[in-house]
């Protein structure tokens, strides 16, 4: 149980449901809410099928690559922590994807789909947390199914945003997403002393 906790926060961090809201909102504003709920759907789907790759294939071209996943480790959780600090410290998520959304990019894709849901810290994740050396068949199904599951609360805190966002506002989303970086930061620690430990045998 205690694993299974670990890895909801780990994931919900970095896909960060909460901080996705501002960026729906300002990509779907004066839309019906049947177009709405299309964006929503679609932005979810296709995260989620971004995320069900890296968790098939992302070990696979590392092995490819002939690249240990001690080093993917550490070099992930660099990845992690510098994800974390931008956070903290930078633009925080909804304010940085918002500028993206006035680039007038195809919203449903970019910056919904990749990368506010499937982030490149959401990619690095789940690669790490279903390590075929580390992790059995049935750990891995747990971690996708965890992954699902965080992807369809993400769909229905989408489909009713306006009311979420009237609630915590568009500070409200930005101080959730500093401290879902804090704690992310301390994971991406924990990762990089992780793969040190498994690289030099410690």
């Amino acid at each position: 149980m205690e694993d299974l906790i670990r890895q909801f926060v780990l994931l919900w961090a970095v896909i960060d449901p909460i901080g996705t809201l501002p960026v729906f909102l300002a990509v779907t504003a004066g839309g019906s809410v049947a177009h709405n709920r299309k964006i929503a759907l679609v932005s979810v789907g296709v995260a989620s099928l971004v995320l069900l790759f890296f968790i098939v294939a992302g070990e696979i071209l590392l092995e490819a690559m002939s690249i240990p996943l001690s080093a993917f480790q550490i070099a992930g959780g660099v990845v992690l922590f510098v994800f974390a600090l931008s956070m903290i410290f930078g633009d925080s998520k909804p304010e940085e994807e918002l500028q993206m959304v006035n680039k007038g990019v195809d919203s449903a894709i970019f910056p919904l789909a990749i990368p506010s849901i499937a982030s490149p810290g959401a990619m690095m994740a789940v690669v790490l947390l279903t390590d075929n050396h580390r992790f059995s068949l049935i750990d891995q199904f747990v971690t996708t199914g965890i992954v699902l599951l965080i992807m369809f609360i993400t769909l229905m805190l989408l489909l009713v945003a306006p009311f979420i966002q009237k609630v915590i506002g568009t500070a409200g989303a930005s101080v959730i997403s500093r401290v879902m970086g804090l704690i992310l930061a301390a994971v991406a620690t924990n990762s990089v002393l992780a793969g040190i430990q498994t690289y030099f045998q410690l």
